[in-house]
């Protein structure tokens, strides 16, 4: 019975996975290399991560360097980063990409705590869907005599708990980003 909950309980944690990872690209007051995930540059015709074209650094709290191991693909990442939502100007040298995140207004942090709470809440959605399929394929068991009336509501109740304990997780995270994100 155990492995019945074990599909499921796989499904929502990748859920908090991809939370986490929508989490990681939302900038706080300081610079995040993972804000540049999501960003692809053409290398030598092909979309490259950022990330596997350079050397990413923050030297300083509000500061992210990028250093291309090819210095022909400079433009490329200038334009990569132009192109994308970040909403940061890159600085070229001729060696190194700097990106200089500027202090985050009052009114841009509360947006950004709206954002991780609209985010969080579909994935609580998310969850509460898996829930929903986990039961009605228990449900389906039960008619077609797989199980019984008993270990179904085991298995309901067993669910119910896994849900709950997901959902309290995206809670904590979304508290954790938010209180990251009004920090001054």
């Amino acid at each position: 019975m155990a492995n019945e909950t074990a599909i499921y309980e796989e499904k929502m944690a990748k859920t908090i996975g991809a939370l986490e990872a929508e989490f990681n690209t939302i900038r706080a007051g300081r610079a995040n290399p993972h804000v540049l995930d999501r960003i692809t540059v053409e290398y030598y015709g092909t979309p490259t991560p950022i990330n596997q074209v350079g050397n990413i650094t923050v030297p300083e709290a509000r500061l992210i360097q990028i250093q291309p191991w090819d210095t022909s693909v400079l433009k490329d990442i200038e334009k990569a980063i132009n192109a994308s939502d970040l909403g940061i100007n890159p600085s070229n040298d001729g060696k190194v990409i700097r990106l200089m995140f500027p202090e985050l207004t009052e009114e841009r942090r509360k947006e950004l705590t709206k954002d991780v709470k609209k985010k969080a809440e579909s994935s609580k959605v998310a969850i509460r869907n898996i829930r929903r399929d986990a039961i009605d394929a228990f449900k389906k068991m039960e008619k077609a005599k797989e199980i019984t009336e008993d270990e179904l509501k085991a298995l309901e109740d067993k669910v119910q708990k896994i849900t709950d304990k997901f959902v309290a997780e995206i809670d904590e995270k979304t508290e954790s980003k938010c209180k990251d994100i009004l920090s001054v």
